[in-house]
């Protein structure tokens, strides 16, 4: 079992990048919502937890990178 829940977990991580990478904002912050609550029924709490953390981490790292576009642009005009 354990061997299966690592290869969900890898899984849902590689559909995070996949998403990150492939998305716009506002639609990768919503896939991630959508891969943990599925996620929520496959994994075990500690599973989840580090996926969680995960995509929180990818959100953040999202949102960083936006925001140094955002300034970038201005910088621009």
């Amino acid at each position: 079992m354990r061997r299966l829940n690592d290869t969900l977990l890898k899984a849902c991580k590689e559909l995070i990048d996949d998403a990150k990478t492939s998305c716009a904002d506002m639609v990768f912050k919503e896939i991630c919502l959508e891969i943990l609550a599925r996620a929520k029924h496959v994994l075990n709490a500690t599973e989840f937890e580090t996926l969680a953390q995960y995509a929180s981490e990818r959100i953040q790292e999202s949102e960083k990178t936006h925001a140094e576009v955002e300034l970038e642009a201005k910088a621009l005009e």
